[in-house]
């Protein structure tokens, strides 16, 4: 129990200095994906990582299973939502978000695919994992300075009224998207086209 409650309260404080780390953006303009297109709510994306061939996809098991990396070719859809009720389709850098797999076997059987963030004891530590539910799991997508559409995604605790909790950078940590430290940008490839791109380092 005192190592539960420790990692929590690590947990809270990465989430207050998070900001001092990683920069928000200053304009919310639309998010762009690698072909120069607005990112759309309801259109399916692969998530890969800039630096290398890796994807973000789940286990074998999609249902209730953590957010892993795989091969680009193994990446699983993933599709955006705004996190409040919005008539507007673009997807918008530094709004709050859900995020969901495109998983049809999942939403037949009625398990959500929805991201969240949930402690792993095991892990040392939180994980991206599934199983969310909407407006009580958001993110968000900020763009990495410099970068040519390469962006930043964090996990943005809901904690008020009691603090205002700075959002928590997200990336590979042994092979899962979970809270960390280091930098990770991400690019977005809309999945219907994802073979018509040779993927490499940005």
């Amino acid at each position: 129990m005192k190592i539960t409650n420790f990692l929590v309260l690590s947990f809270l404080l990465f989430a207050f200095t998070a900001t001092s780390v990683f920069p928000r953006a200053v304009h919310a303009e639309a998010v762009i994906d690698v072909f120069g297109d607005e990112v759309r709510t309801g259109d399916r994306y692969i998530i890969g990582a800039a630096s290398n061939d890796f994807a973000v996809t789940s286990s074998r098991i999609i249902c209730n299973s953590d957010v892993v990396f795989s091969p680009m070719s193994d990446g699983l859809p993933v599709m955006f939502s705004p996190a409040v009720e919005s008539n507007d389709s673009v997807i918008h850098e530094d709004s709050y978000l859900n995020v969901d797999f495109d998983a049809a076997t999942c939403r037949m059987a009625g398990v959500s695919t929805m991201w969240k963030i949930e402690l792993r004891p095991t892990a040392r530590g939180f994980v991206v994992t599934t199983g969310g539910v909407a407006g009580l799991n958001r993110f968000k997508i900020t763009k990495c300075e410099g970068g040519n559409n390469l962006y930043q995604l964090s996990y943005c605790p809901i904690s008020e009224p009691i603090c205002e909790c700075s959002c928590v950078p997200l990336g590979k940590v042994v092979n899962r998207l979970a809270p960390s430290t280091i930098s990770f940008p991400v690019v977005f490839v809309p999945s219907d086209r994802s073979s018509k791109i040779e993927y490499k380092m940005m």
